[in-house]
């Protein structure tokens, strides 16, 4: 099968990942092996073929946001058949035994595996997955259109329950790409108004076309303070602006799983039982309700298709931010 592999960490404009010949996996017991037909392409993807993040496994194959059909099942595999058209996440697999599993935050398992990050993932045309780790979706979604909700549809919604919005509340999103274009949606289907924060101007047209009640830059004051905000640009230089931005009592809640330092900034700033958070991966009931929310909304994904070899071109217009909406390679 053919696939796009990271041999050693180099920056993007370097072209890091190699097209490859590789075996097709096989699946083992409780598995399904799913024929790719799309995969999304998000930041972390960009932070780990940079070696932003301590790698546990090279040669890799990246990718985490996989839709597929099963073609073939491991032993004492139940709730899916072949030709089942099924989702893959970031959360590859979980021990359901530590503290954190048995307390319900299987997202912060000691033993979590994850995926294109711990084992291959979905830059290929194959991939192997615990089928108690996969997810049947929504018919309403072509397969473009759903990738991106399996990490930046995931992580937005685990980030938007997590910065405490309540519905007709008002929300700051910092950053707008593949997430807060999926979150925004969500927001005003819960008649909420919704301020965004971002550079590039195409990516304040969307967001207007989308429901923004108003768009500016991070410095820029919103005109109401905020109940929540979720920073999802990787720049601790952000979270001052978001503080700044909320009403007392608020919360700002950081989406990315890696990011710059946080600067030294004024007490004042949390003060008045301000909340600031950390956002960290998901769990499986995330995924569900998700993909349910997302049909009901029913949400609609900006998708920019490219194809598996043009992965390296992808990823390096993630990081120039020239991608409308969420990127997916298309298999």
């Amino acid at each position: 099968m053919r696939a796009m592999l990271l041999e050693k960490p180099r920056p993007a404009a370097e072209n890091p990942l190699r097209l490859a010949e590789l075996p097709i996996p096989q699946p083992g017991p409780g598995e399904i092996r799913l024929r790719v037909r799309a995969c999304g392409i998000c930041h972390t993807d960009l932070h780990l073929v940079e070696g932003d993040l301590q790698l546990p496994k090279l040669p890799l194959v990246p990718g985490h946001q996989i839709v597929g059909t099963v073609d073939a099942l491991g032993a004492d595999v139940n709730g899916f058949r072949q030709g089942d058209r099924v989702g893959v996440p970031w959360l590859y697999s979980t021990c359901g035994e530590c503290v954190y599993c048995r307390k319900g935050l299987e997202n912060l398992c000691e033993r979590a595996r994850f995926t294109g990050f711990h084992v291959d993932g979905g830059y290929a045309e194959a991939m192997v997955a615990p089928a108690a780790f996969a997810y049947p979706l929504p018919a309403s979604f072509s397969d473009v259109e759903a990738a991106p909700l399996l990490c930046a549809g995931v992580i937005g919604y685990r980030a938007l329950k997590l910065s405490n919005l309540q519905p007709g509340g008002r929300l700051g999103l910092y950053g707008f790409g593949a997430s807060a274009h999926i979150v925004i949606q969500i927001a005003r289907h819960w008649s909420c108004e919704v301020c965004v924060f971002t550079r590039a101007e195409s990516h304040r047209q969307l967001a207007r076309q989308l429901g923004a009640m108003w768009t500016g830059a991070a410095g820029d004051p919103p005109p109401k303070p905020l109940d929540a905000a979720i920073i999802f640009a990787p720049s601790g230089a952000l979270v001052p602006e978001g503080l700044r931005a909320l009403r007392k009592g608020g919360t700002l809640a950081l989406a990315g799983i890696t990011m710059s330092s946080l600067p030294e900034m004024d007490y004042q700033l949390l003060y008045h039982e301000r909340v600031l958070r950390s956002v960290t991966n998901s769990t499986r009931e995330d995924v569900r309700a998700l993909l349910r929310l997302a049909a009901e909304v029913p949400v609609r994904t900006e998708v920019e298709p490219f194809q598996l070899p043009e992965a390296n071109h992808a990823l390096q217009n993630l990081k120039s931010s020239k991608i409308h909406g969420a990127g997916v390679l298309v298999i």
